[in-house]
């Protein structure tokens, strides 16, 4: 038994060894985040050759380059919303890596939110938005719309410029704040954004932008080759100007536009709701739709006019929004829509609400 034992185990000694997995190789993705230089934002040069200024920016490339998913979408997202971004700052003779800022901020949504209420491509918070000329307000969010954002982006921006005398802290600011920024200016007696200490958030912020800068001019060097007919096209449109005299359905103007809701919301989305408020209104519509839209909204509004009636119900005790909708044969939506109600609010007893139903439908009504 011995001798057998022996002989197995100088059998097992003597085998070769099984095929082994071949080991990872990461030499590509370690090549992609040696940054050689010069490297520069907005023509200031980032000092490279100091060693915790490399560590933090071969940091953000290594963080971008494992989600190669936002990097295409951004390249796919380029003529949509990069291409006007550069037609605004060249407008305004600024540096185009400004525009890398939106791809920070929001990744180049519209509907991006933070959880501190910023909100849409540069990511305002309502009272800075409020302060460069936006809509913010239950009718409109105009943190969401494109081309207003971006004029206010670039207003906020040059104030920066100014205040702090170089567009890199000028970025640093508009992540953390003016204020904030000028107090760690003074508390540490120096004003290089590569040399502040910060918080971590915005210690890494400008690497971020530099890291979508480096990835974005030089894409097939990181692998990302993609074909013509991979970018989304942008739709052409045109924009109208529209007089409401009363509140106007989104359904109406896709109609008028020939297109559908969805279409108006997508060009538009700074709309709230399902509803224009009487007033003044510019709005982006299909160019093909541009002939002959404002007749045909005239004769869709008109028509809605002759088949529906305007009443005021008074809120009961026991009273629910759908209770009130469903007797009435209207959305909740609508409801709140007709009568600025806050979603969070609920209705009181005495209330008095507009209703816009049917001519032939009744329901109750009061005086």
């Amino acid at each position: 038994m011995a001798a057998r034992l022996a002989t197995l185990v100088m059998v097992a000694l003597l085998a070769p060894p099984a095929s082994a997995a071949p080991a990872p190789d990461f030499s590509a993705l370690i090549a992609a985040a040696r940054i050689q230089g010069p490297l520069d934002y907005c023509g200031e040069s980032v000092p490279l050759q100091d060693p915790d200024v490399r560590e933090r920016m071969e940091r953000e490339m290594l963080s971008m380059l494992a989600e190669p998913h936002q990097v295409i979408l951004w390249i796919k997202r380029s003529l949509q919303i990069l291409a006007p971004i550069e037609a605004a700052l060249r407008a305004h003779r600024l540096p185009q890596d400004l525009k890398y800022v939106a791809i920070a901020e929001s990744a180049l949504r519209p509907h991006a939110g933070s959880p501190k209420g910023a909100m849409g491509y540069w990511q305002f918070i309502q009272p800075t938005g409020r302060k460069y000329g936006l809509q913010v307000d239950p009718e409109k969010d105009e943190r969401r719309n494109l081309f207003a954002s971006t004029e206010a982006a670039i207003a906020y921006l040059k104030e920066l410029r100014q205040i702090f005398g170089s567009w890199t802290l000028a970025v640093a600011a508009y992540n953390m704040g003016e204020n904030g920024l000028r107090a760690e200016i003074r508390r540490q007696n120096i004003s290089d954004y590569y040399r502040l200490y910060l918080s971590l958030e915005t210690q890494r912020y400008v690497f971020r932008i530099l890291s979508a800068k480096l990835i974005l001019e030089n894409s097939e060097k990181y692998g990302f080759r993609l074909e013509p007919d991979d970018i989304y096209p942008p739709v052409p449109f045109e924009r109208v100007s529209l007089e409401a005299s009363r509140e106007t359905p989104i359904l109406a103007i896709a109609q008028a536009a020939n297109t559908y809701v969805k279409m108006i919301k997508d060009l538009n989305p700074e709309i709230r709701g399902f509803h224009l408020a009487p007033g003044q209104h510019q709005l982006l519509i299909p160019k093909s739709a541009t002939a002959g839209f404002h007749d045909r909204l005239f004769e869709l509004m008109a028509q809605a006019d002759a088949q529906e009636r305007e009443i005021i119900y008074l809120v009961k005790e026991g009273d629910t929004l759908s209770g009130i909708a469903a007797r009435h044969g209207v959305t909740v939506s609508d409801v709140r829509s007709w009568n600025r109600l806050d979603p969070k609010k609920q209705i009181l007893p005495g209330m008095r609400l507009v209703l816009r139903i049917m001519a032939e439908t009744t329901g109750d009504e009061s005086p």
